[in-house]
């Protein structure tokens, strides 16, 4: 069969590319083209556009490159077309996502949205184009089954994917010392730090986390960086400050570290279920005014998928004002040196664990994807 899929960065790169894996085993002649990142790539198929040329983040952005993201549709309606999909599979990415949901309906295409978008926290409406454009929406998340029940609309949930990526990472075993010596490290403790694969949250973010560097002169602060940004614009942001790097191991980094400095995003559910205390960071563009009138927009109590998850306090969370030096080094003292309040945070990490399933989602999706296609 043919499989035509589209996502907008790293993320879903990762899961995709485990759901590509996992259809091969299902059909052995599955034929793959897709908009997505390296980790595709590797399972074959052919690339479209790789996310780095496709991701506009904030509204400034999105305007200063209305040109590119117009350019962008086109060729992707286009391309649909020529390819003749047996299904068009979303990862994601609502904001073009979507669109080419409403497209490959009108033509005929049947339209699979593996990871839904957080329509949940913000954009409820969006629900209304997800019932009359997508064939079948599979979730990942437990509450979002319950999200979509209320408003009439079934979807599937097979677990989370994350599960099967942090079980099956490289280098699972590797030990401190092995680590360091093929990064160039020192042999200091490790704070990681997970500013996002935006440059704009990175520009925003990484800045108020290195702040904290002094109070901690017995670890060595690491930035997990993203493969698609280059060494250059991250030199440009740190400036003198003493800080290290290490280019797409954030799993290998975290397996490391002592504890992290997360920004809000799935790097924080990733962070709990590699088991390293965490604290979460999250800064808007925009000053006061837009964080407030954000705040009224969304329509969740936490922004970590840890807390959601769990439905209750789990990792602080330090968001715009509250997102400063003092704050970021409160938090990291507390789950680097009082072992009680460590040990509560792991303890519901292993909680969070068993409420997404167990591992085995990528597989249980690509079945449910197959069979769907096979009736």
């Amino acid at each position: 069969m043919k499989y035509y899929i589209i996502t907008g960065e790293a993320s879903g790169d990762l899961h995709a590319s485990n759901l590509m894996k996992e259809l091969k085993v299902q059909d052995p002649q599955a034929n793959f083209r897709f908009w997505g990142g390296d980790l595709m790539q590797a399972q074959g198929g052919e690339m479209v556009k790789h996310y780095r040329e496709t991701a506009f983040m904030g509204f400034l952005t999105v305007v200063k490159n209305i040109g590119k993201i117009k350019a962008n549709f086109a060729l992707c309606e286009k391309d649909l077309l020529d390819f003749k999909p047996d299904v068009l599979i979303l990862v994601d990415y609502p904001g073009f996502n979507l669109r080419m949901a409403k497209f490959a309906k009108k033509y005929g295409i049947r339209v699979h949205y593996y990871i839904s978008p957080k329509i949940w926290a913000w954009k409820e409406s969006r629900v209304k184009k997800i019932k009359a454009n997508v064939d079948r929406m599979f979730t990942i998340f437990p509450f979002e089954t319950e999200f979509y029940q209320k408003h009439n609309y079934e979807v599937s949930f097979g677990g989370n994917p994350l599960l099967d990526a942090i079980e099956n990472r490289a280098n699972k075993g590797e030990i401190f010392s092995d680590f360091i010596k093929r990064n160039g490290l020192s042999d200091k403790p490790i704070i990681a730090l997970l500013a996002g694969s935006r440059k704009q949250e990175i520009e925003r973010v990484l800045p108020v986390m290195l702040e904290c560097v002094e109070s901690f002169p017995d670890h060595q602060f690491v930035v997990a960086a993203a493969p698609s940004i280059t060494k250059v614009f991250y030199s440009s942001v740190v400036g003198q400050k003493n800080v290290q790097f290490v280019y797409g191991q954030t799993y290998d980094l975290l397996q490391q570290a002592d504890a992290a400095v997360v920004t809000s995003g799935t790097a924080t559910l990733e962070t709990a279920l590699l088991r390293i205390p965490q604290v979460v960071c999250y800064l808007t563009g925009g000053g006061k005014l837009l964080f407030e009138i954000g705040k009224r927009i969304l329509k969740v109590k936490y922004i970590s998928l840890v807390n959601l998850v769990m439905d209750k306090l789990i990792v602080k969370e330090l968001i715009q004002h509250t997102c400063n030096k003092e704050m970021i080094t409160e938090e990291l003292n507390q789950i680097l040196f009082k072992e009680d309040y460590r040990s509560e945070m792991l303890h519901n990490y292993q909680l969070l664990n068993e409420k997404l399933g167990g591992a085995g989602a990528s597989a249980r999706f690509a079945n449910m994807i197959y069979n769907d296609l096979q009736r």
